[in-house]
């Protein structure tokens, strides 16, 4: 049986997506979380693109980038968690592909430094929510993005989800409560034990620190509050 490391920097959202696929198809593997700003001479070689996560396979081979290595996963290990009809696999991949994109809409939450900058932030994204939204609702009954059964997509969209909540729930927020079918969607991969990498606490305290020093106006509220 092969053997998986999977390198990180801890709390990253991209490491926790491959995690979760590793989880979810009952796979043993090593976490190995080295410093963002101190990274050994080894990683260079296995990353080229200077990123987290990388996948050793066997101690020899290195796959990069969180979507190849959950591709790679859903190809080769049981079950398989992209839908087996191509029209909703396509479909499936589509959205998958536009999570930079959703990853970047959220950073312009905890990024923003003013009031005018955070109320931009927030249009755009209950625009993104909009859309995903729609996406969801004609999917079928239960909770997950196809209905039912819970996919490569869900792995893909539940660590920035999941950091969402969090935010939103300490700063007070309630921009998502007008998109139930996401609402429910996040409740159900929140309730997912593959979602989580480390205890509550923990994670919560690790993702404060993130935000804290990103230093945004959201940050200030919430380390203010806390």
């Amino acid at each position: 049986m092969a053997t998986y490391r999977l390198i990180s920097f801890k709390a990253c959202p991209w490491v926790q997506r491959a995690a979760i696929v590793l989880r979810e198809k009952n796979v043993s593997f090593e976490f190995v979380h080295i410093e963002a700003g101190n990274r050994p001479d080894w990683f260079g070689p296995i990353s080229p693109h200077g990123k987290v996560p990388v996948l050793l396979i066997d101690g020899k081979t290195a796959l990069f980038e969180s979507n190849a290595i959950s591709e790679y996963l859903d190809e080769t290990i049981a079950p398989r968690l992209h839908p087996e009809d191509p029209v909703q696999r396509a479909i499936n991949r589509a959205w998958t592909d536009f999570i930079p994109t959703f990853s970047s809409t959220l950073g312009g939450i905890y990024s923003a430094r003013t009031e005018e900058a955070l109320a931009t932030a927030r249009e755009a994204l209950a625009k993104t929510f909009a859309r995903i939204e729609d996406a969801l609702s004609p999917q079928g009954e239960g909770p997950f993005f196809n209905g039912a059964t819970y996919a490569l997509v869900d792995a893909g969209y539940a660590p920035f989800l999941q950091r969402y909540r969090l935010v939103e729930d300490l700063a007070g927020d309630t921009l998502s409560h007008a998109f139930p079918r996401l609402r429910q969607w996040t409740d159900a991969l929140l309730a997912r034990a593959s979602t989580h990498s480390f205890p509550p606490e923990e994670f919560r305290s690790l993702y404060l620190e993130g935000l804290k020093r990103r230093g945004g106006l959201i940050a200030d509220r919430i380390l203010h509050d806390a």
